[in-house]
């Protein structure tokens, strides 16, 4: 009897033997959504997501995180709001002042660097080097430097890599876990809605734990499974972290804090996410 073709979308998605938080094996099947509605979405990845919830410690996790051929099929598309093309494009005669993107940009992302800035209690100078973890169109990078930083960015996608070193900005095509400096030389690190993309997001808060200040600030973004607004997509059943192909991770405020106390970080506060539904913004300090 004929042996079946394996489905090539199989090699796209390395399916988890444990918990990536805790690394416990007890876990169980939550959900299967169909994603091929998602902006990013290629025919050649596979149609739908399956979550996972930890029986230890409670973390939800999508069932097989994206191969390296996997991610080349989703950075083929890359969406607006990762692209700095679409913020820095042609000004319209028709818009207004406030209207122009970059500038909507530079009063979203001010707000956060003034708070970073306000914990660390002093005006940055060049010596104080802001690292921004998939930096997109770069306008935090922009933000950081208006402030008196030394900003670099790190991204996967090409395409904004080169045009943000068109603009003379310090930018870097480069995995974080691969990104060297001098321990304890960096002032800021940014991961605004990056940790959930990272298979294993461990290692890689210990790398910014190793490569932080003493009193070296991290901040974190990303969307937050227990809030009343997830709760209610969820209810609606349009709920868009399902299907967010991107994704290896829903976080809970609680899940995220435990993880932070882990790897070596002290959270100073929380807050909202301005951009993005269900969301949560966390600045954490690197402990003694």
């Amino acid at each position: 009897m004929p042996t079946a073709t394996p489905d090539p979308r199989t090699r796209l998605r390395q399916p988890y033997e444990a918990c990536p938080l805790c690394e416990s094996k007890q876990f169980d099947k939550l959900r299967e959504d169909d994603c091929r509605g998602h902006a990013g979405y290629d025919p050649g990845l596979p149609p739908t997501m399956v979550w996972c919830l930890c029986r230890d410690c409670g973390h939800c996790f999508v069932e097989g995180y994206l191969t390296a051929e996997g991610l080349d099929l989703l950075f083929r598309k890359t969406q607006d709001v990762q692209r700095p093309a679409a913020v820095f494009r042609p000004p319209d005669p028709s818009w207004l002042p406030g209207n122009f993107p970059v500038e909507q940009q530079r009063l979203t992302w001010a707000r956060i660097v003034d708070r970073v800035t306000r914990r660390r209690a002093a005006l940055p100078t060049r010596s104080d080097t802001w690292l921004d973890v998939g930096c997109g169109n770069g306008m935090l990078l922009m933000t950081a430097w208006e402030w008196g930083y030394h900003a670099v960015g790190l991204d996967m996608r090409k395409e904004t890599v080169d045009m943000l070193r068109n603009m003379q900005v310090e930018a870097h095509r480069l995995d974080f876990q691969d990104f060297a400096a001098a321990p304890g030389s960096l002032a800021v690190i940014s991961m605004a809605d990056v940790l959930e993309h990272m298979p294993f997001p461990k290692p890689a808060l210990r790398h910014a734990a190793a490569l932080l200040r003493p009193d070296g600030l991290l901040f974190l973004s990303m969307p937050n499974g227990d809030t009343i607004v997830w709760k209610y997509l969820d209810s609606h059943k349009v709920s868009p972290y399902w299907v967010e192909i991107e994704h290896c991770h829903n976080f809970t405020r609680d899940r995220l804090f435990a993880l932070l106390a882990e790897t070596g970080f002290e959270p100073l506060d929380y807050d909202v996410n301005h951009r993005y539904r269900a969301g949560m913004e966390v600045v954490a300090r690197k402990r003694p």
